[in-house]
């Protein structure tokens, strides 16, 4: 049953740009973009259980790079993954004071002035189709390789190191390792997600693409959806976004403040996310065919 929903969702999606209208194909685009920055931050706060607060930076990073480069000349959809390559060997060097160094190098990001990317030659439509589609690929790439990693010893070794970190290393598990590779996936997405939505809007600043909700929102999407589970930050983008669309938007100066109070109420309360609720159980059991305990 769950591969059939599945299925269904992934035709509606594909299919979704011929069907609604710029508006829709916005919200949607948002959904797709905040689903690849959750399943980026659950390799390594979910399966590692490392909770990072760097999403913003790669975000941040990704955008730059990739506005950059298209200044220079490079096509658009190349200077995107160029600008999730160069946030992976970012986050796999590390570094921080982004901000920092982005309002410092004037001649190249344009400083507090921001950075004003090419415009496109398209019509309303087409580039919202086009933008829709690039998250698409970017949000299918995230979940594809959340569910490999779920599955293949990388994982394995991942959540042996969120349960007891010293006997994953007398199992023989290469520790430092799985943490880098598990840090550069959490890097690389939202990475590809800053330079398609620098490219998306036509302009940044470091106010807006380091912003700090960008670090606290893929958290607060994790927790809601289910730690460390593939479809976790799916569930987790869309019920945010909900949230985000019909609540949030009229109470813009208290947004920050009820993000926390999610945040500490996920975590005393919801633990697992909503699946993990014992009202949900029930629900989810029937859908998954999970066992009871």
């Amino acid at each position: 049953m769950m591969r059939v929903l599945a299925f269904a969702a992934a035709v509606v999606l594909v299919l979704l740009p011929a069907l609604a209208d710029n508006y829709v194909l916005r919200v949607a685009t948002t959904m797709l973009m905040y689903s690849a920055l959750a399943l980026g931050w659950n390799f390594i706060g979910g399966f590692a259980g490392y909770p990072s607060f760097a999403t913003a930076a790669f975000f941040g990073l990704g955008a730059y790079a990739s506005g950059v480069l298209q200044t220079m000349g490079v096509p658009m959809p190349a200077a995107w993954a160029l600008g999730g390559a160069i946030v992976a060997l970012f986050a796999a060097a590390l570094a921080e004071v982004l901000r920092e160094i982005t309002n410092s190098a004037t001649d190249l990001t344009g400083g507090g002035m921001g950075l004003n990317l090419p415009v496109l030659s398209l019509d309303v439509t087409s580039q919202a189709r086009l933008f829709y589609y690039a998250m698409f690929v970017a949000a299918a790439a995230a979940l594809a390789t959340t569910a490999f990693v779920a599955h293949d010893r990388l994982g394995f070794g991942l959540r042996c190191i969120q349960q007891n970190e010293d006997a994953a290393i007398m199992l023989g598990i290469n520790t430092l390792r799985y943490k880098v590779v598990a840090f550069v996936l959490s890097a690389v997405f939202p990475g590809v997600c800053g330079g398609i939505y620098a490219s998306w809007v036509n302009y940044i600043d470091p106010t807006d693409v380091y912003d700090v909700l960008l670090s606290v929102k893929p958290i607060v999407m994790v927790l809601l959806g289910g730690v460390g589970t593939v479809m976790g930050g799916v569930y987790g983008a869309i019920l945010f976004l909900l949230m985000e669309e019909l609540v949030w938007r009229n109470l813009l100066q208290f947004h920050a403040g009820l993000l926390g109070i999610i945040v500490v109420c996920l975590v005393l309360f919801l633990p697992n996310g909503l699946r993990g609720a014992g009202w949900a159980k029930p629900w989810w059991r029937r859908r998954t065919g999970e066992a009871a305990p």
